[in-house]
């Protein structure tokens, strides 16, 4: 992993303060490279001013996306389909309400310690963005580990990226993103970023970090860096 980051981060300091400065400026709220977590939140008011309802199986109020990443979400299941494969859109984008009612079910289902490997906090959740999806395919939307097994979630888990999404939270990644493996969540990232990631196989929260320690090798650590 340590010479996966030292690549990357010799491969972004090559891109040049110009990149790097567009790089930060996408770690706004506004833009696709913004990180949530359970240490980066987002405040109860935050709604993205972009949202649109994907042209997609299984699509409703319940899946909106930022109108890019519903375009992108667009292209992807038509490329699956075109190989025989049927994705259906599960859940998009929540607001602050509506996921803290979702944690506080988990909570009260499972206990706290479980709930937080499963399910985020209100704030903490990367739906909230309008920029992450839920898939299950055309027979099954229970959102489970089994969706990773089958022919649509193996060909996410390959072909995600060239639709500008990533598979957020692996199995072996769990100590770095606080949560469990969910093969049915995608981030978009834009084309760019997501091939960067997949190819380089790091979670969402290390390429972040080498984005910062580039921008920050040129000398612009302060009041702008995020």
């Amino acid at each position: 992993m340590a010479a996966k980051l030292l690549s990357l981060l010799l491969t972004l300091l090559a891109l040049g303060q110009t990149v790097l400065t567009s790089y930060v400026d996408g770690m706004s709220l506004g833009g696709y490279l913004f990180l949530v977590n359970r240490d980066y939140a987002i405040g109860a008011d935050y709604v993205p001013n972009d949202l649109t309802r994907p042209r997609v199986r299984g699509g409703g109020e319940a899946t909106l996306l930022r109108r890019d990443a519903a375009l992108a979400l667009e292209e992807m299941f038509a490329a699956a389909e075109e190989e025989g494969l049927y994705l259906s859109a599960v859940s998009g984008y929540r607001s602050y309400g509506q996921q803290a009612a979702i944690h506080e079910r988990k909570v009260q289902r499972v206990g706290k310690k479980q709930a937080l490997r499963v399910s985020a906090p209100a704030g903490c959740s990367e739906h909230q963005l309008g920029l992450a999806m839920d898939l299950g395919t055309r027979k099954d939307t229970s959102l489970t580990e089994a969706f990773g097994k089958t022919p649509e979630g193996q060909w996410v888990a390959e072909n995600c990226w060239r639709f500008g999404f990533i598979i957020r939270y692996k199995a072996e990644w769990e100590d770095v993103t606080g949560y469990a493996y969910e093969p049915w969540h995608i981030r978009y990232v834009g084309r760019e970023h997501a091939q960067r990631i997949f190819q380089m196989d790091i979670p969402f929260e290390y390429y972040i970090a080498q984005v910062r320690a580039a921008y920050w090798a040129f000398g612009n650590e302060g009041e702008n860096a995020p």
